[in-house]
């Protein structure tokens, strides 16, 4: 009988971690390892764990997450970690499947990978088929604006979301990101322009909705400052030609308002408990002006779900297990 492998998720009580683990815990194709709850921050016991299994899973803040790498003394044993340390640094493997046609092999013979973002995937649905194809230049001027769920700054934000909209007597709006929304520099974008091919960074507007999980990333391009500006119809085509066989990325129809609610709104809790992640084209070919949308779950192919994924593939299983 073949021995199943071993997962260890450091960081199992934080927000993506217990989504991890719900995920994980009804599969019998692997074994789950945990730490004792007295012992979480025991170095010596994290690193006997660390170098015993297969995998690890670090859901952990950054500095943790580097503390944790530093511990692993066993070749043979894979990370893959959920935090920002290492989603651009050299030796790692970026975890986007979907990246490009290279990007699975990498992740597959990688012995450390770094999960995406959830913006940053929501993103680069969008964007990087675009910059691969030739259609947008590296130069061209992006802008991102994206709402997610409050769920995506973990425990901290949730609290103190929870604490605000109890003071605000249950008033429902949009809040942007703090400094990060309004006064720039978010962490995720280092991570965007890295992997889309852009020459600059692009301009990065977060905010946080009035409810817990999903997620809406919004790119306008305004396409009159080129000279031959493609109509939307060929982004469109373009877009769905580079996702043509990928399983969690739906390019809907153009100009598509099917899935609109009321034929009117675009529903950023859709996709929840999903691992998807729906790119919309909207265009207005006598303007020049495209509007191109990803819709997705950040717990899901943000965060945990994606995990999941590449969990799957580090462990040659079938990408779709313990996923819906």
């Amino acid at each position: 009988m073949t021995t199943k492998p071993k997962i260890f998720i450091d960081g199992e009580s934080g927000t993506t971690g217990l989504q991890i683990y719900s995920r994980l815990n009804q599969r019998d194709d692997i074994e789950l390892v945990s730490i004792e709850a007295s012992k979480r921050k025991d170095a010596n016991e994290r690193a006997k764990l660390i170098n015993a299994v297969d995998v690890v899973i670090l859901c952990l803040p950054d500095d943790a997450a580097r503390e944790a790498v530093g511990l692993v003394s066993n070749t043979r044993v894979k990370i893959l970690d959920a935090s920002t340390a290492y989603r651009t640094a050299k030796d790692w493997v970026y975890g986007f499947p979907e990246l490009n046609p290279e990007q699975r092999e990498k992740i597959a013979s990688a012995q450390f990978v770094s999960n995406p973002g959830c913006y940053p995937t929501g993103f680069l649905a969008c964007i990087r088929p675009l910059i691969a194809k030739e259609l947008l230049n590296s130069n061209f001027p992006i802008t991102v604006n994206a709402v997610s769920g409050y769920s995506g700054g973990g425990k901290n934000l949730i609290k103190q979301y929870h604490t605000f909209h109890e003071q605000q007597a249950g008033a429902e709006s949009i809040y942007p990101y703090g400094i990060y929304g309004l006064q720039f520099g978010h962490k995720h974008v280092k991570e965007m322009q890295y992997y889309s091919g852009l020459a600059s960074p692009p301009l990065f507007i977060p905010a946080v909705g009035d409810f817990e999980q999903g997620m809406l990333v919004q790119v306008p391009l305004p396409l009159g400052t080129l000279d031959n500006p493609p109509s939307g119809e060929v982004i469109h085509e373009a877009i769905a030609d580079y996702y043509q066989s990928e399983k969690f990325v739906q390019v809907v129809p153009f100009q598509d308002s099917t899935l609109l609610r009321d034929g009117t709104f675009l529903d950023a809790i859709a996709l929840n408990g999903t691992n998807f992640v729906q790119v919309f084209v909207f265009a207005n070919d006598t303007t020049k002006e495209v509007l191109l949308v990803a819709r997705l779950d950040n717990l899901g192919k943000g965060a945990s779900g994606a995990a999941v994924q590449n969990l799957n593939i580090m462990l040659g299983f079938p990408e779709e297990l313990g996923l819906s």
